[in-house]
């Protein structure tokens, strides 16, 4: 009999009148993983991001499936495909279904807030991703994207500020009311605010869709040919933007910044030189945030709702082929 086996026969002998401590002192290592799959195994996890079949989605999908298939836990995933609507209705039908732990990505910071209220309220540990909602929850992982505004931003002033340019700027939103849309304008304007000679022209909103932030950045141009730099909030988004200035003429010329989650194919644009510069914080490694988010929330005992915690993503400047390594490539 192997000391783990001997160890659940025990546990099974005594039953509740043993202390977890006395067990742990026989084999303290063997125990660790008996009490994590306790806590762990067999428990449910729901997940509705804003869409699926996009970068991002899928890399935080499968980092989570892999993660949880391997300590037994049951994955729910709706895809609501853009639909504020139908994520609403998954969000709604999925606490129905009591899961033990419930992560969302907000599609505006005011949709989901009364369900993740009644979610919590049910007994479920709620962790938001990315984008936030107006409700807190058990747990944040994701950008802060005033600091994300305030770094590019930054480096916009020092590259098109102090009269060495037009200092026009061009913005392209994704989705106004969203987090990131709101949180990166607040950061980047109290950056260009402070320089006269910065102009923002434009803050259109491209609701994420690559081939409106083509449109809207082609009429930009038409009306601003001296624009020195567009900066999107998202890099899938303003890879459309990145081809309007290239039809235009313009590449190299006008600046082309992005945040971004890191795709292969942001990289393959700064090196193709239709990107300027991307910021990104990798939404693989994101991915393994959520599942230990995860984890840790299931083990912790706490009641849900009654206490937050928050794993802030880290972001990494890409400008060139010496940083590859900051983006990812989907698994296949």
């Amino acid at each position: 009999m192997t000391i783990k086996t001997g160890i659940s026969v025990l546990a099974l002998a005594i039953g509740a009148t043993a202390s977890p401590m006395v067990m742990a002192d026989n084999n303290p290592r063997a125990q660790m993983r008996l009490d994590f799959d306790q806590e762990v195994k067999g428990k449910t996890v729901a997940w509705v991001p804003i869409t699926l079949g996009n970068p991002i989605g899928d890399m935080w999908t499968a980092v989570m499936r892999e993660n949880f298939a391997k300590y037994g836990i049951k994955f729910l995933v709706r895809d609501p495909n853009f639909s504020s609507s139908a994520q609403l209705q998954a969000v709604t039908s999925l606490i129905n279904q009591k899961p033990d732990v419930l992560i969302v990505q907000n599609a505006n910071v005011s949709l989901l807030t009364k369900e993740l209220r009644r979610a919590m309220d049910n007994g479920i540990y709620v962790i938001q991703v990315n984008l936030l909602s107006n409700q807190a929850s058990d747990a944040y992982v994701g950008v802060d994207y005033v600091d994300v505004g305030r770094q590019i931003a930054t480096d916009i002033v020092a590259e098109c500020g102090g009269g060495k340019s037009s200092g026009k700027v061009a913005l392209v939103q994704g989705e106004v009311t969203a987090t990131d849309s709101i949180d990166q304008m607040k950061g980047a304007m109290e950056v260009f605010n402070k320089d006269k000679s910065i102009k923002v022209v434009s803050t259109q909103a491209a609701k994420w869709d690559s081939s409106k932030a083509n449109a809207l950045t082609a009429t930009t141009l038409q009306q601003h040919p001296d624009l020195c730099a567009t900066y999107g909030f998202w890099g899938t988004m303003q890879q459309g933007a990145a081809q309007a200035v290239k039809t235009a003429g313009l590449q190299g010329k006008v600046k082309v910044y992005a945040s971004s989650d890191g795709p292969r194919a942001d990289c393959d644009l700064v090196e193709q030189k239709l990107f300027h510069k991307i910021l990104s914080f990798r939404a693989d490694v994101q991915g393994e945030q959520i599942s230990n988010a995860v984890l840790s929330l299931l083990q912790s005992g706490n009641k849900p709702g009654s206490k937050r915690i928050t794993l802030l993503s880290n972001n990494y400047w890409v400008s060139g082929k010496n940083e590859r390594n900051y983006c990812y490539d989907l698994p296949k």
